[in-house]
């Protein structure tokens, strides 16, 4: 990932360095750590929740690229969008693996994502790129405290899908250039880069309190889950990365 002054290196790196280190049920495999049935529907949801969240973004960054005012750029994000499918392709195989249905999986998590998105509609090309890089990289921060308590096995590939495909400096570079050329800017999309933040965090916590192995995950009760004040600093951490985010952006968080 490069920027002009690798703003968002650093805002990554940060969020790497939050992400807390694996324990516990970490060191099991798939086939060991599933033998708890409880578990294994944690991780069901998890993967199905991920898997509709990659069949969104293939879906929003082809929209998105209608709104794209250069062809080249139409470009990058039509490649953008199918790493997103191939990443959905990658998680919609694992639950197969694993005996879940993959549409039953990603069924209970339709509602509330699709909800997010209606309500965070961007208005422009600039409001997608923030978008995509903000409320993405939200999503991607918790998920990847989760993976944090997750098998080998499991983790890997989780990780892996949450790799960034390239949003990250392409939006960091187009807002920069945008704010330079009208200061003015900065200001409207300060304002929509908080308002993603509230969602996607409202958002978050919704699906973990309507599933109940997802959040039993979280809370404690499933190997070495977070107890509630570590759920707490985990959205500290999630909050933390955002402001950075939000730095190398040239915005106000």
């Amino acid at each position: 990932m490069t920027t002009p002054d690798n703003a968002a290196d650093r805002s990554a790196e940060a969020t790497d360095k939050t992400t807390p280190a694996a324990t516990g049920v970490a060191a099991q495999n798939w086939d060991t750590a599933a033998a708890d049935p409880q578990y294994r529907a944690a991780v069901v949801d998890l993967l199905g929740a991920l898997a509709y969240g990659e069949l969104a973004a293939f879906e929003r960054l082809a929209e998105d690229a209608k709104l794209a005012p250069t062809l080249s750029a139409k470009a990058e994000l039509a490649k953008m969008a199918s790493a997103e499918f191939h990443h959905f392709e990658r998680l919609r195989d694992r639950l197969a693996s694993v005996g879940a249905e993959p549409t039953e999986a990603m069924e209970p998590f339709v509602a509330a994502l699709d909800g997010f998105h209606r309500q965070t509609a961007p208005s422009d090309w600039l409001e997608g790129l923030v978008k995509a890089f903000v409320g993405d990289s939200i999503a991607s921060d918790f998920y990847r405290e989760v993976a944090a308590r997750l098998d080998a096995d499991t983790r890997g590939l989780v990780l892996s899908v949450l790799d960034d495909t390239g949003h990250a400096s392409f939006a960091v570079e187009k807002v920069r250039a945008a704010i330079d050329a009208d200061p003015r800017v900065g200001g409207r999309l300060a304002l929509w880069a908080r308002r993603l933040m509230g969602e996607a965090l409202s958002q978050s916590q919704r699906v973990v309190a309507d599933r109940d192995a997802l959040s039993t995950m979280l809370v404690g009760g499933v190997a070495d889950g977070f107890d509630l004040a570590e759920v707490g600093r985990m959205f500290s951490r999630i909050t933390e990365a955002h402001t950075k985010r939000m730095a190398a952006l040239g915005l106000a968080a």
